[in-house]
């Protein structure tokens, strides 16, 4: 079986009139990231099940689609080994020697075989008991500007948490569809949902003092920040304009 269900098979890593607010309130998103690809049989299902989780508004969800099954027949047209190289850096940071797909990431923590609706649906729930200890706040300025603010909630929260911090922006095609004419899902066409197309660490930041920034957002993609500890680890904020 290993090659032809991906799961099986791992890979060995050594002018806005009104502003628009997007606020962290008392109960944060919790943000799920699938690694997927077009060329993964056991892909679809939890491709599907990403579109269930994108219409919560408690979740963020993100594709991130990934490169290293290109080579069994499909090329997948939204892979970057930016997105792969991602996902080992959580299977190191994890200490585990593999990677799989489909996979999903829960908060930067927890991963979990990305076609178990049930296993990530339990892990969603748990998050929700972690103490929020940032905030967080996108606001759409003049133009194209983004606004993001960030700040701890308290000086304990300042002492907990493991700085510096990233500061991430990612922007995503909200849905596509793309007929598979090779390869393990040869003849059909598959529907993708929240398909991240850049992400880019903004920079770092310590949580003793207050964070703000402004950048340029062009066009009309939905754009989400993190704010993740190193490693990659856990999310401590998130929030997105849609």
């Amino acid at each position: 079986m290993i090659g032809r269900i991906c799961f099986a098979a791992m890979v060995f890593i050594g002018v806005v009139t009104a502003p628009v607010r997007a606020e962290q309130s008392g109960e944060p998103p919790v943000v799920v990231e699938l690694y997927t690809s077009q060329g993964c049989s056991s892909c679809p299902p939890a491709d599907a099940f990403l579109a269930v989780l994108a219409a919560r508004d408690d979740v963020i969800a993100l594709g991130f689609h990934v490169d290293y099954w290109d080579y069994i027949g499909w090329k997948d047209v939204f892979a970057s080994p930016t997105y792969s190289a991602r996902q080992k850096a959580y299977a190191k940071a994890a200490g585990r020697r593999s990677i799989y797909t489909p996979q999903m990431i829960i908060g930067g923590e927890v991963d979990v075989v990305g076609n178990h609706p049930m296993d990530v649906t339990d892990q969603i729930d748990l998050m929700r008991d972690r103490p929020v200890r940032v905030k967080l706040m996108l606001q759409r300025g003049s133009g194209d500007a983004v606004i993001i603010a960030a700040e701890a909630v308290s000086k304990a929260a300042q002492a907990e948490i493991a700085a510096p911090l990233l500061v991430q922006v990612i922007r995503y095609k909200p849905e596509a569809h793309v007929e598979i004419t090779r390869g393990e899902n040869e003849g059909h066409r598959l529907a993708y949902t929240n398909i991240v197309t850049k992400w880019d660490v903004l920079g770092e930041w310590q949580p003793t003092e207050p964070f703000k920034a402004q950048i340029a957002a062009p066009g009309d993609e939905p754009v989400v920040v993190l704010i993740q500890q190193k490693g990659p680890g856990r999310i401590e904020a998130s929030a997105q304009l849609r």
